[in-house]
């Protein structure tokens, strides 16, 4: 193993391996013609799937101003991702969902993503990997009870 890496603390190696996979996984859905897509956009779609939802919402879920939404929502529909509708329960307002397009990247990001952690497997073992994935679970979920509730901020 590398020495260098043996050296790293825990929150360095997680850094260093989420933004592997997130380096990998955007230059693998720049090829597949996802170019414009970033790693805060991804969160967005997690948030609008399955029913849509509104600037407010995702603004809250983001950590970021409504502003800040409109100006992403208004690039992510000019690139064809999503489309505001009218709300199904408030005329007045406007519900933002996935189009075909943004059906699809997600679709090419969940089989980018399976095929990456297919490798991982590779590298330490199906039941490493689910006990790492358990117990990455365990902590997030007690440390962040009363701090983190339905939201999840992109630091990038």
């Amino acid at each position: 193993m590398n020495q260098t890496f043996n050296e790293l603390d825990l929150t360095s190696l997680l850094s260093l391996s989420f933004s592997t996979l997130i380096t990998e996984l955007h230059d693998r859905l720049s090829e597949l013609g996802f170019e414009d897509i970033r790693p805060a956009h991804g969160f967005m779609f997690k948030r609008i799937l399955p029913n849509g939802a509104t600037g407010i919402e995702l603004a809250e879920y983001l950590g970021i101003s409504k502003q800040a939404i409109s100006k992403m929502v208004d690039s992510l529909e000019n690139s064809g991702y999503v489309t505001r509708k009218i709300h199904p329960t408030d005329k007045r307002g406007k519900i933002i969902v996935l189009t075909e397009r943004g059906l699809a990247v997600m679709k090419a990001k969940e089989e980018i993503v399976a095929e990456i952690e297919q490798r991982w497997i590779k590298n330490i073992g199906a039941a490493r990997m689910q006990m790492l994935k358990e117990d990455l679970t365990t902590f997030v979920t007690k440390e962040n009870t009363e701090k983190l509730s339905s939201n999840i901020r992109p630091v990038w």
